[in-house]
Parts: C-alpha cells; structure tokens; sequence
C-alpha cells in the first residue's frame, strides 16, 4: 500500500504547530497503525529528520496509551478498536490519512501526537481507591456480590483511561472516564464506606482540571474502545447527587 499521512508536528508545548505531509510506501495491509508509524519514523531517523512523537506501550489494547485522532475520530473509524489494534488492511490504498492528538485544553499537547493525560492521574487520586484492613488475602466468595451488579462492575472496569472519550466530546467532556471508575467502584461492597466521598471528590476534581460538563450527545461511547456505555454517567450522576444531599 501506498499512503500520504498528514500528521501534526509540534515541537513543545509553546510551539504553534503544524501538519505536515508525509508519503509512506509498501505498507502491508498486515501491519497495525503504529508499525506503520514505525517505518516511517525509521526513515526520518535515516534522513536525518526528528521521528513523530506518538504514545505506545502495550501495542495489545490494554495499556490506553496509543491515543492518536486519526481521520478526525479518535482510534480512527474501526468501532471498539485502539489505534494500536488497528491494521492497516481497513484503508484504501493510495488513501490520505489526517493524524492528530487529542484536542482538549485539560490535554495539552507535549511533542507531536503526545498529550500530558496526567489530569486522569489526579482524578483518580482524589477518590479512586477503596480502604481494605491490613492482612492476608480473604478467602474466595466471602464477600456476596450480585451477579447484574458484578457484571456491570466489570464493564466500567474495563475502562483503560486512554482519554478517547475526551477527545471525541464536543465539550471536552472527561464524564465517561470519571463515571466508569466511580460506578466500577461504587456497585462493589469493597467500594461501599468511600461511596459518597468518591463520587464528590472525583467530581469536583475533574470540574478543577479544566473538563467541560457533558451534554449527552454521545460521542464519547461511540469512540470507546472498551465500550463503556453511556448510562455509567446517569450512575456518577446519581451517586453525586446522593454524596451531596
């Protein structure tokens, strides 16, 4: 395959930025989107050119890093697929791909494609966690737990804070983020003492890092890579409404 990329270049955080147009030939349809980036970025290295800055760790769906707006949606088009689960077979050849990073003030932009997500790191540290006594592990099943509310648990759970949901909202919206690791908390017994505390303090958090308020409209589920579906945020509402009453 052959392909023209149009991919944002930016030095630092003060620098104005720009998109610059790149040619990359014989890709194979096989390869993910950041193998693709990888060959190109080995051709710049050989020509003396600064390679494009892009996240990556895992490059298996888990880790949330490989956050990348391609074609104007973040992950691109495939639904429920992280840039780095993403192959090249899903363009046409000879395509023109845009590739930028996420586009939220709370996000500001580091080099290139790479954002300083560090604002989720705050979230979850203002009420993320639960308090456990010191001491062995207990036992398997001591602690009861409906099966709809460990099923629904486990789907906020899968959440992997790659900032998707935020780059996708029109408002820049972190609600999907924050509610999934409220509700993957809140619906477990272990979640319960911090239940009310959590919820205000998450929330209020976010609102301080600068996020805008969400309006529903949706996008941020259309792009989760995991999923997450959209009433986790009616739960975060409810339990918020609940702490501050």
């Amino acid at each position: 395959m052959n392909l023209t990329l149009k991919v944002w270049r930016q030095k630092g955080p003060q620098d104005k930025g720009r998109m610059v147009t790149y040619r990359v030939e014989d890709v194979s349809p096989d390869m993910s989107f950041l193998e693709m980036l990888d060959v190109l970025n080995e051709r710049l290295i050989l020509e003396g050119d600064d390679p494009i800055a892009f996240d990556h760790d895992c490059r298996e769906g888990i880790c949330g890093m490989c956050g990348m707006v391609i074609n104007g949606v973040a992950h691109g088009e495939q639904v429920a697929t992280t840039t780095c689960q993403l192959h090249m077979r899903h363009f046409e050849d000879d395509a023109v791909i845009t590739i930028e990073p996420w586009r939220a003030a709370p996000f500001p932009v580091v080099k290139d494609l790479v954002v300083d997500r560090s604002a989720f790191d705050r979230i979850i540290q203002a009420g993320g966690f639960i308090s456990v006594p010191a001491g062995s592990a207990p036992d398997a099943h001591s602690v009861p737990v409906k099966k709809v509310d460990a099923d629904a648990a486990f789907d906020a759970a899968t959440c992997i804070g790659c900032g998707a949901c935020v780059a996708a909202c029109p408002n820049g919206s972190a609600s999907l983020f924050t509610a999934a690791k409220i509700t993957h908390l809140s619906l477990l017994p272990q979640g319960q003492p911090e239940r009310d505390s959590r919820a205000r303090a998450m929330v209020e958090q976010m609102d301080a890092e600068g996020f805008g308020g969400c309006t529903n409209t949706g996008e941020c589920t259309a792009v989760c890579p995991k999923g997450i579906p959209l009433d986790t945020i009616a739960q975060m509402n409810r339990d918020y409404l609940r702490a501050s009453k």
